[in-house]
């Protein structure tokens, strides 16, 4: 269990850094320097192994190119109810937030995202809903624009997200995803709107700059 003395929140900004995101210098995160440390912290505050990694603690290539189309594409999400889908730091939500939607639910399992999302809300002075709930087999008709940062590396995960958005596309939704291509990520069913050269870490990627481009999801 995390201690009582040091809650996520705590945590958050005890290990991270409040810094400018680079392709999206508008926003701020509270960011790790470094994924190892932070992942063993994280181990160890938690008191226990195999704990998924800090995905909250990076501003990962899919979400700062989405990011960055919602901020100069503002009229995508003015006024619409948005969904972030596995937010992660939140940024995405946050693009949203500041693009115009009328309402924005970050949603992810990690309490420590959860967390984050609230802190990195605030940096930047916006108002979002949050869930730690799996909403990968909810209803999704309750959305008008569904949202989502690099969540295709790996299989299984994959298959229920683009399951998920299929179900949103039907009920309506615009659907929009950011990629830089990870290995799951069923290009076949998206059309590329834009593509960006997203300034990262190799202590995340395997290149200081990833291509990374945001899709739109097609019927097939």
């Amino acid at each position: 269990m995390l201690s009582a003395a040091m809650d996520p929140t705590t945590f958050i900004r005890a290990n991270t850094k409040l810094l400018a995101v680079p392709l999206v210098p508008e926003i701020r995160l509270h960011i790790a320097e470094e994924s190892v440390p932070i992942w063993h912290k994280t181990e160890e505050e938690l008191g226990a192994m195999n704990v998924p990694p800090p995905y909250w603690a990076f501003a990962w290539a899919g979400g700062q190119a989405l990011a960055r189309y919602l901020l100069d594409n503002p009229a995508l999400a003015a006024g619409r109810r948005a969904l972030d889908l596995g937010s992660g730091s939140g940024l995405v939500a946050i693009a949203a937030a500041k693009a115009g939607a009328s309402r924005v639910l970050a949603a992810d399992i990690d309490a420590f995202a959860v967390a984050a999302i609230g802190l990195n809300a605030a940096a930047n002075g916006v108002t979002l809903q949050t869930t730690a709930d799996d909403l990968l087999g909810a209803a999704v008709d309750a959305f008008d624009l569904v949202l989502v940062g690099d969540l295709f590396y790996e299989r299984p995960l994959a298959e229920r997200v683009l399951a998920f958005l299929e179900a949103a596309h039907v009920s309506g939704a615009k659907v929009l995803a950011g990629d830089p291509r990870r290995s799951y990520f069923p290009h076949d069913r998206f059309l590329r709107l834009a593509e960006y050269a997203v300034p990262v870490t190799r202590d995340l990627e395997d290149a200081e700059i990833k291509r990374t481009a945001v899709w739109r999801y097609r019927v097939p």
